[in-house]
C-alpha cells in the first residue's frame, strides 16, 4: 500500500494500513452516543475488515489522517448544534413560570408546555434516522436547523396556549434530529480521540445552558418571554446558515456507491490536517448483517441488564430535568406577585437568575469529575454513589430556607446528576455487544425521554402543593436507581469493546 510523503520524490511503499510512521495500531472500537435524549449512530468502527494492501476503508483513512483542523472545525459546527439544543431545553425552566404569570395558566398547563417538547422528540427519532440513512446526514441537519429556527421564531408570536403547545411540540420534533450531528461527528473521529470529544460535546451542552440563563436574565425582566424565545432561535439561524459548509459523511457516500465523493471528502481531511493522502482503492468496510432488535435485548443473557438500564436512564432524565425545573421554583417562590388577582405568580428577579447561573455552571466540574472517577472506581460504583448523593441533595432542600445553602445544595446536585448522565452514556454502549449497541442505547434514550415527559408534573405541579412530597419522589427514584446500578451484572471498566 502506498502513501504520499511530503518532500519525497514519487511514492514510498508502506506495508499494512495507511498510517504514516510511527504507525499507531488501529484498534476496534464503538461509537459513543452523547447528548440528552438521543439516538446512537448506526455505524461501528469495530467492523473494519482486513483488506489487501492496495485498498483502504474509510475507518482506516480517518485513523491515518488523525485529529486536526478538519475535526476542530467540525467540533465547532456540531458544538453549536448542541448548544442550540441545550438552550431550547433550558428555556423550559423559564418559560413555564413566565406563562403562568402573563396568561394565568394552571400548573398542569405549565407542565404540559415542557412535556410536549419531549413528546415531539420521542415521536421524531425514527423519522430523522430514516431520513438521514436515505438522503444523508447533511440534508437532514440542514432541514433540522431551518425547522428549529422557524418553529422557535413562530413560538415567540404564538397568540394562545394552544398554538404555543403546537409550536413547542414541533420544536421538539425538530430537536429529534440533533443526535444525527453526533453520528456525522463520530464518523470523522479517529479512535483514540473519540472519548475526549464526547466530553467536549457535553461541555458545549453545559455552555448552551449557561448562555440561555444569561440571556433570560437580560431579556425577560425588560422585554418579556416572547423576546427570549425569538433571540434563543438566533444560534439556530447561524447553524442553518453554516450547514452548506458541513461535510457529508464519507461512510454514507461509500454505502451509496459514491466512492468519488467519499474520496473528495477524505482528501479534504488530509489537506486540512496537513497529512499525506492515502493511495489505493477505497472499499466498503465489512459490516455485520445481523441487526439488533428489542427482542434480542430481552434475551436471557441480557434481560436483567436491559431492564435495569431502562430504569436507570429514565431515572437520570427524570432527576436531571426535575432539578432544573425545581431550581426555578425554589428561587422564585419567595418573590411577591406583581400581577393583581394572581397571587401565585412569582417572577424571577436578577438575583434569581444569577443563582440559576451558578447552579448551571456546576455541570462543568460534574462532567470532568465523573470522567476521572469512573476510570478508577468503575462505572457501577460511580453511578450508584452519584444517585445516593443526588438523593441526599434533594432531601436537604426541605431542611433549610437559607439562600446561600440552597444554592450550594442545588449546585452540588446539578453537578452530580450531570456527571451521572455522562457515566450512563459511557457504560451503556460498553455493556452491549456490537450488533446490539445501537438498539441498546436507542432504547435507553427513549426511556429517558419518557422520564423527562413525566418530571414536570412533580417539579412544577406537586412541588407547589407539597415540597416534601415532591422531594420524596425524586429521592425515592434516585435510591431505587442506585440499587439498580449495584445489581447490574457487568462492570465494563477496562473491557475490550471488540466483542
Amino acid at each position: 500500500m502506498q502513501i504520499r510523503r511530503p518532500g519525497a520524490k514519487g511514492y514510498e511503499e508502506v506495508e499494512g494500513v495507511n498510517i504514516s510512521s510511527p504507525s499507531p495500531q488501529i484498534s476496534n472500537g464503538h461509537t459513543d452516543s452523547i447528548g440528552h435524549n438521543h439516538l446512537v449512530p448506526e455505524f461501528e468502527l469495530a467492523s473494519v475488515s482486513v483488506v489487501p494492501d492496495d485498498t483502504f476503508t474509510v475507518a482506516q483513512a480517518v485513523n491515518a489522517l488523525g485529529f486536526g483542523w478538519f475535526q476542530v472545525k467540525l467540533s465547532l459546527f456540531v458544538g453549536l448544534c448542541w448548544m442550540s439544543d441545550s438552550m431550547e431545553m433550558t428555556i423550559l425552566s423559564v418559560l413555564g413560570p413566565a406563562l403562568h404569570c402573563e396568561w394565568n395558566i394552571s400548573r398542569y398547563q405549565q407542565a404540559l408546555v415542557t412535556t410536549v417538547v419531549f413528546l415531539g422528540m420521542m415521536l421524531s427519532s425514527t423519522f430523522w434516522g430514516s431520513l438521514s440513512d436515505r438522503y444523508g446526514r447533511k440534508p437532514a441537519l440542514t432541514l433540522c436547523g431551518i425547522l428549529l429556527f422557524l418553529y422557535g421564531l413562530l413560538s415567540a408570536v404564538a397568540p394562545s396556549l394552544g398554538w404555543l403547545l403546537l409550536l413547542r411540540g414541533l420544536v421538539g420534533f425538530a430537536i429529534g434530529c440533533v443526535p444525527q450531528s453526533v453520528t456525522l461527528y463520530a464518523e470523522f473521529l479517529p479512535t483514540k480521540q473519540r472519548g475526549k470529544c464526547v466530553v467536549l460535546l457535553d461541555c458545549f451542552w453545559a455552555l448552551g445552558a449557561c448562555f440561555e440563563v444569561v440571556l433570560a436574565m437580560a431579556v425577560v425582566p425588560n422585554l418579556g418571554w416572547r423576546w427570549l424565545l425569538g433571540l434563543s432561535a438566533a444560534p439556530l439561524f447561524v447553524f442553518a446558515c453554516l450547514t452548506p459548509w458541513l461535510p457529508e459523511s464519507a461512510r454514507y457516500h461509500v454505502s451509496c456507491g459514491q466512492n468519488d465523493k467519499a474520496l473528495t471528502t477524505l482528501e479534504n481531511i488530509a489537506k486540512n490536517n496537513r497529512r499525506p493522502m492515502l493511495l489505493g482503492r477505497l472499499v466498503v468496510e465489512g459490516t455485520s448483517n445481523t441487526r439488533g432488535s428489542i427482542k434480542a435485548l430481552l434475551s436471557s443473557s441480557l434481560r436483567r441488564t436491559t431492564i435495569l438500564l431502562w430504569f436507570i436512564w429514565m431515572s437520570c432524565a427524570f432527576c436531571y430535568y426535575g432539578l432544573v425545573l425545581m431550581s426555578t421554583e425554589i428561587f422564585g417562590r419567595d418573590n411577591k406577585s406583581l400581577i393583581p388577582g394572581n397571587e401565585d405568580c412569582h417572577a424571577l428577579a436578577t438575583t434569581d437568575y444569577m443563582d440559576l447561573l451558578w447552579t448551571t455552571l456546576a455541570e462543568f466540574p460534574g462532567i470532568f469529575t465523573t470522567i476521572y472517577i469512573i476510570e478508577r472506581c468503575g462505572r457501577k460504583k460511580t453511578m450508584a454513589f452519584q444517585f445516593l448523593l443526588y438523593a441526599g441533595c434533594v432531601l436537604l432542600i426541605t431542611i433549610t430556607t437559607e439562600r446561600v445553602l440552597l444554592t450550594l445544595i442545588l449546585f452540588l446536585g446539578r453537578g452530580v446528576i450531570a456527571g451521572l448522565f455522562q457515566a450512563a452514556y459511557v457504560y451503556t454502549p460498553e455493556v452491549y455487544p456490537t450488533n446490539l449497541r445501537s438498539v441498546g442505547v436507542g432504547g435507553c434514550s427513549s426511556l429517558a425521554r419518557l422520564g423527562a415527559m413525566c418530571t414536570p408534573y412533580v417539579a412544577q405541579v406537586l412541588f407547589q402543593a407539597s415540597v416534601g412530597q415532591a422531594v420524596a419522589v425524586y429521592s425515592a427514584f434516585a435510591l431505587c436507581a442506585s440499587v439498580a446500578c449495584i445489581f447490574l451484572p457487568y462492570e465494563t471498566r477496562g473491557n475490550d469493546l471488540t466483542q
